[in-house]
C-alpha cells in the first residue's frame, strides 16, 4: 500500500509438525495502519503463520523483521514486548480474576514486598476500555462475561501493551450482528491510530466490508496478496481451494421415517420455556434464532449437560429421563457442541484418544485398552471423514479447526447414534470443508439418522433442513417447512419483542 510504512517483513517462513510441512517459504509484508485479511481453507497455514508472529510457534526456518530490524519472536511474552497481540477465536483469560486484572496482566512491576496498586490498575483498565468505547465494570470477574465482552477485554489488553500488530483469529464467529458492528468500528479506529490488524475469517462479506488487502494461503503456501477492491469473491474462492465452488445444494432429500425424538413443554427457568417439537428419522430440523435465544440451552438439556426443570422427552416413543450425558449416549443421542475448544476436544490428548473417548467398551472390552483395536478404529474414522493429520498420535490442538471438528463428529459417529444434535457445526470452517460437512450431514439423514441442526447461518439452514424452528427469548416463535422458509421470515421470527416470562 503506497504511502504506508512497513511494519512486518516475513521471509521464507516455514513450519513443520511431525515432519509434515504446514507452512512452506512464506513471504509476506504488513504495513502500518492497514487491516489485512488472511484467507484459506482449514489447514492452509494461516493460523500457524499468525501463531508464529505471536510467538506461540517457532518457525522451522525463516526470518522476521519488525520496523526494519531482525526480531526473534521466541514466546508470547517476547511478542507482547515487541507490540504483537493475538486475539484468539475462543478468548483466553483468567476467569476468576477481575476484568481490570486481566487487562493489565503481565504489565505490573514490583518486588516481593511491593503493594498492589489497585487504584491505578482499576483506573488504567477503565481508560483502555474507554478508548474502545466499551462500558464494563472492571471490578467484576471475567467468568460469566459474554464472548463479545471477553474479546473487548483482550483488545484492551493489547492496547495496554501498546500493541502495533493485533491479530484477530475468527473474531466474529460467536458474535451477534450488533456485536460485529461494534468490533468493526473498533478495528477501524485502531487502523486510524496507525495500528495494523490481521483479520482471519471465512466470511468473505466481512472481509470485503473491513479489510484493505487480502492474502490467500493454500496448502501451507502464500498464493496471492491483492487489494480487496482488485479481486472478486469468486477469484478469492478459486485461489483458496484451487477450483470453482458452486452454490451448495443438498444432493438428496431423505425419506422421513417414524418419530425418533419428541419434546413436550420442556422448560428451564431463565434459559427456555415451553419448547415442544418432534424429530423423525431421516429428518433434519433446523433451530434458528439470534445468539442468546436459548437454542444451545435446549441442546444441552436434551443431552443431559444442564437438564430441563420440567417437560417430557420421548425417544422412539418411549419416555426418557436424561440427567447426564452418559444417559443420553445410552439412549442413542450424540452432541457436537458449539464451543469446540472448550467443550468439544480434549486438548491435551492425541487425535486417537479424542476419537475413541466415547466408546470405552469397544476399545477396552476386557477392562484394559487394546491399543491395536483403538488404532484400527481411529484409522478407519480418519479415512471415513478424510481428516487431515500427520499422525494419530499428534495432539489434536495441532489440527486445523475444520479437522478438529471432523474429529469431534467422527467420535460421536463411532457411538452409532440414532439422534445427532449439531450446534453450529460449521462455525469457523472454511468454504471447501463446509461443503464436505453439508454432504456428510445429508448422508447421515439419508442413512436414517434424525438430526437437530443449530446454526446462525441462514443459508445453511435453508440449504440443509426439512423444517426450521425459530427461537426468540427462550421460546419457539415460528416453524417453517423447507418450501416456504426465507431469510426474511426467519429473521422476523427471531427478533425479540417481549421479555421472557419469569
Amino acid at each position: 500500500m503506497e504511502g504506508l510504512p512497513m511494519l512486518i517483513e516475513a521471509r521464507g517462513i516455514s513450519k513443520q509438525f511431525g515432519g509434515v510441512d504446514v507452512l512452506s517459504d512464506v513471504d509476506l509484508d504488513l504495513h502500518a495502519g492497514e487491516i489485512h485479511a488472511l484467507l484459506g481453507e482449514n489447514g492452509a497455514g494461516k493460523s500457524t503463520f499468525a501463531k508464529i508472529l505471536a510467538g506461540i510457534h517457532r518457525p522451522t526456518r525463516g526470518k522476521l523483521r519488525l520496523n526494519g530490524q531482525p526480531v526473534d519472536v521466541s514466546s508470547p511474552i517476547a511478542a507482547q514486548k515487541l507490540g504483537i497481540a493475538l486475539i484468539h477465536q475462543e478468548p483466553i483469560s483468567f476467569p476468576d480474576l477481575s476484568v481490570a486484572e486481566n487487562i493489565v496482566m503481565g504489565r505490573q512491576a514490583g518486588g516481593l514486598l511491593s503493594r498492589v496498586p489497585w487504584a491505578k490498575i482499576i483506573a488504567d483498565a477503565r481508560r483502555y476500555l474507554d478508548m474502545l468505547g466499551v462500558s464494563l465494570d472492571v471490578t467484576r470477574p471475567m467468568r460469566g462475561l459474554s464472548i463479545a465482552n471477553q474479546q473487548m477485554v483482550e483488545i484492551a489488553r493489547s492496547l495496554a501493551s501498546d500493541s502495533k500488530l493485533i491479530i484477530m483469529d475468527e473474531p466474529t464467529a460467536p458474535l451477534t450482528p450488533r456485536e460485529v458492528d461494534t468490533l468493526f468500528n473498533i478495528a477501524r479506529r485502531l487502523r486510524e491510530e496507525g495500528r495494523t490488524i490481521i483479520f482471519i475469517s471465512h466470511r468473505l462479506e466481512e472481509v470485503r466490508m473491513l479489510c484493505d488487502r487480502v492474502t490467500i494461503f493454500r496448502d501451507g503456501a502464500h498464493i496471492a496478496t491483492q487489494t480487496i477492491d482488485s479481486i472478486s469473491d469468486d477469484e478469492i474462492i478459486k485461489l483458496m481451494i484451487g477450483r470453482t465452488l458452486k452454490k451448495y445444494m443438498r444432493k438428496h432429500m431423505a425419506a422421513i421415517g417414524e418419530t425418533a425424538l419428541e419434546v413436550s413443554n420442556l422448560s428451564l427457568p431463565g434459559a427456555f420455556e415451553d419448547v415442544s417439537f418432534t424429530l423423525r428419522r431421516g429428518e433434519i430440523i433446523g433451530l434458528g434464532g439470534l445468539v442468546g435465544a436459548g437454542r444451545t440451552d435446549v441442546a444441552r438439556a436434551l443431552f443431559g449437560v444442564a437438564p430441563a426443570a420440567s417437560g417430557q422427552i420421548s425417544i422412539g416413543g418411549v419416555g426418557a429421563t436424561i440427567n447426564k450425558p452418559s444417559e443420553a449416549i445410552e439412549l442413542g443421542l450424540s452432541f457436537v457442541p458449539e464451543d469446540r475448544a472448550g467443550h468439544g476436544i480434549f486438548s491435551t490428548l492425541s487425535v486417537e484418544h479424542n476419537l475413541t473417548a466415547a466408546i470405552p467398551n469397544l476399545i477396552a472390552p476386557s477392562g484394559f485398552i487394546s491399543r491395536k483395536r483403538e488404532h484400527g478404529i481411529s484409522s478407519q474414522a480418519v479415512d471415513d471423514l478424510s481428516i487431515r493429520l500427520a499422525s494419530l498420535r499428534q495432539p489434536i490442538v495441532e489440527l486445523s479447526g475444520g479437522n478438529q471438528q471432523k474429529a469431534i463428529l467422527a467420535r460421536w459417529l463411532l457411538t452409532e447414534p440414532k439422534i445427532l444434535i449439531l450446534d453450529e457445526p460449521t462455525r469457523g470452517i472454511d468454504i471447501g470443508v463446509k461443503a464436505e460437512f453439508y454432504d456428510m450431514i445429508g448422508d447421515l439423514a439419508e442413512a436414517g439418522r434424525a438430526i437437530l441442526l443449530i446454526s446462525s447461518e441462514l443459508p445453511e439452514l435453508l440449504s440443509l433442513c426439512d423444517r426450521i424452528l425459530v427461537m426468540s427469548e427462550g421460546r419457539i416463535t415460528a416453524e417453517f417447512p423447507r418450501e416456504t422458509a426465507t431469510q426474511e421470515s426467519i429473521m422476523q421470527a427471531a427478533v425479540p419483542r417481549t421479555g421472557m416470562a419469569a
